[in-house]
């Protein structure tokens, strides 16, 4: 392994960036424009032999950490090099240096006091693969804070820092969060120095909790050792503050009324993982980061099976802002000003008015114009008519007296020609006579 100097060949000390019980982390460089961070751990390895325990316990934890980066995972930094100091015989770690800000960096001034809900959810999945990704190989962080987390400003991921607790023994990690340990992350397993993989599931929901409600849950009044064990007492007994309270007091002044009710609505399932994730037990909790992930996961296809998609929900946030009240479940905003909006039940017997006039207009067009599949021949009944017996008879009596007529002539006529030429016909008085008769 090599060796880390204050100046020295191959790695040059750029100055501490910073310091605390658990360790100091100082940026480095080497030949050429890498940089580095080098974590040099608070206890001395005084002989670099597998007969020393503390230097046993770190080779072994270092073999770990190796395994982290056997896979690259864009949200645990990575692990260049580890070693032993030749000034001072400090066991150190050295990893990439991530440009950027830290989540407690974040939270202070010029930034907002609390993550909007869009970016607390990308931090809650973006943290969790790391968890999954170092539990899968056996490691567990063990440190895991506000501070330890990253923004890289190249990327735009969050990325998972120092893993020097996770290489101390547990005689070492006791002693090191008794004294300086982040007490306001600490699980309440890690007063007595266990380290389970439920102990970053825990950190890991202190560390949301203060993202969207501004604070940690049990903030620390002074580094006192009375103020450290006020902390340490809140974690194993107290219950929860309400995190939409104090998320309600630490909205930024400047947001609009709109935004901040929209702020409000932090999701339902978010909540209920930030409190399983906090459970005083650690057999209440997940039981690692593949389980934490896996939860976000199910969460996450839940919202999209529901039909609500985050505009909608957004929508429905304003719309209650601005009225006072609850949307009705299902109650779709118009995305536009000037439409109108209906109530539930007129949208309803406006539609049910216009399918039965659509119904009743296509029944009539098609009862019209519809033609028989199979036509046949048009076959025409005679309706017998109702018989006039007063016509009947009269035109009865009109043709007898016509045909009476005709006669009546005839008979005139052969007279006339008779009386002018008696030989020629001298039958002619007794036929008429006879003809008369018959008449």
């Amino acid at each position: 392994m090599s060796k880390v100097f204050t100046i020295a060949e191959g790695l040059e000390n750029m100055g501490a960036l910073r310091t605390g019980g658990q360790g100091s982390v100082y940026k480095g460089r080497r030949i050429g424009p890498i940089i580095s961070a080098v974590k040099l751990l608070p206890t001395p390895i005084h002989t670099e032999s597998t007969d020393d325990k503390n230097y046993r316990n770190f080779l072994n934890e270092v073999d770990k950490l190796k395994k982290v980066n056997g896979v690259p995972n864009p949200n645990v930094v990575k692990i260049l090099n580890s070693g032993i100091t030749e000034s001072g015989s400090f066991p150190f770690i050295e990893m990439e240096f991530i440009e950027g800000p830290d989540l407690e960096e974040l939270l202070k001034p010029p930034h907002d006091p609390v993550f909007t809900i869009k970016e607390a959810i990308k931090v809650a999945d973006q943290l969790a693969s790391a968890l999954c990704h170092c539990h899968k190989v056996g490691v567990k962080h063990g440190d895991i804070k506000s501070n330890n987390v990253k923004f890289n400003i190249h990327s735009g991921n969050y990325v998972l820092l120092d893993f020097g607790l996770s290489v101390m023994s547990d005689e070492q990690r006791r002693s090191s969060m008794r004294h300086a340990g982040a007490i306001e992350f600490m699980a309440p397993e890690q007063n007595d120095g266990k380290m389970l993989f439920q102990t970053d599931i825990y950190s890991y929901g202190v560390v949301l909790y203060e993202l969207l409600a501004g604070q940690v849950p049990f903030p620390l009044k002074d580094n006192g050792e009375t103020a450290r064990n006020t902390v340490m007492i809140a974690h194993m007994e107290s219950a929860l503050p309400n995190l939409l309270e104090l998320r309600r007091q630490h909205l930024p002044e400047n947001w609009t009324a709109v935004q901040k009710e929209r702020e409000m609505q932090v999701p339902r399932w978010l909540l209920n993982l930030i409190a399983d994730c906090l459970e005083k037990s650690p057999e209440n909790r997940y039981s690692n980061g593949m389980q934490l992930q896996e939860a976000i996961i199910e969460n996450s296809i839940a919202d999209i099976k529901s039909g609500k998609d985050d505009d909608t929900k957004v929508v429905e946030e304003e719309v209650e802002a601005i009225t006072g009240a609850t949307p009705v479940a299902g109650y779709t905003a118009a995305p536009d000003a000037g439409m109108i909006t209906l109530s539930k039940p007129v949208f309803y017997g406006f539609m049910v008015l216009l399918f039965v006039f659509m119904g009743l207009a296509g029944y009539s067009l098609f009862s019209k114009s519809a033609v028989p599949l199979n036509p046949v021949a048009k076959t025409v009944v005679d309706t017998p008519k109702t018989i006039d017996t007063a016509q009947l008879a009269e035109d009865y009596y009109a043709r007898k007296h016509r045909e009476k007529q005709k006669l009546t002539d005839s008979a005139t006529q052969n007279a006339i020609k008779n009386s002018m030429n008696p030989q020629t016909n001298p039958d002619s008085t007794a036929t008429d006579t006879s003809t008369k008769a018959q008449n």
